[in-house]
């Protein structure tokens, strides 16, 4: 909705609607699209140059990252900020391909560890320098420096205000 075209109640909970401006609704339906469109391709290409997922690499990043190549499953988890049977039907599949493993912890039986295999070592390694150059070629190569700076801006600024909402990360964080 704009400012000028409005569709049912003007009020949420008593609360007067704050409809986008025509530039406003412009703007949110363009990120929308680039995202979606910027999501897929790089998607595909993964996909395709890899036989990896954009879900795999989301969780072997992180893991090749850390320290022993392990994670508790709960960090891996809030990290992506993924629901846990999301998280475990990704896992399974990984460990069916033999790209991680689970291991229980010895201090706390409820805890469990993701254990990045040598398997899942090598693709990530093959992975990143492509993911990498897509990223760049699909979304650095168009921008400007100061849209580069803008882009940062902008999203850390949004993730600010998630986190204080308690449904972001922290700014600064990241998932892949």
């Amino acid at each position: 909705m704009t400012g000028t075209t409005r569709a049912g109640d003007d009020m949420a909970v008593g609360v007067p609607t704050r409809w986008l401006t025509d530039d406003e609704q412009a703007a949110w339906r363009a990120f929308l699209t680039m995202k979606t469109q910027l999501d897929a391709q790089l998607g595909r290409d993964m996909q395709d140059e890899g036989g990896l997922s954009m879900a795999d690499f989301a969780v072997l990043v992180p893991l090749s990252e850390h320290p022993d190549g392990r994670m508790r499953i709960l960090e891996l988890a809030r990290g992506l900020q993924w629901e846990k049977s999301r998280l475990s039907h990704q896992l399974t599949r990984m460990q069916q391909r033999g790209l991680i493993e689970r291991s229980n912890c010895c201090e706390d039986r409820r805890g469990a560890f993701v254990v990045l295999t040598d398997a899942g070592a090598s693709a990530v390694r093959a992975a990143a320098p492509r993911h990498v150059e897509a990223v760049r070629r699909y979304l650095f190569d168009v921008l400007s420096p100061e849209q580069v700076v803008a882009l940062g801006d902008i999203s850390r600024a949004v993730q600010h205000r998630l986190a204080e909402q308690g449904t972001g990360a922290e700014p600064g964080e990241t998932s892949g």
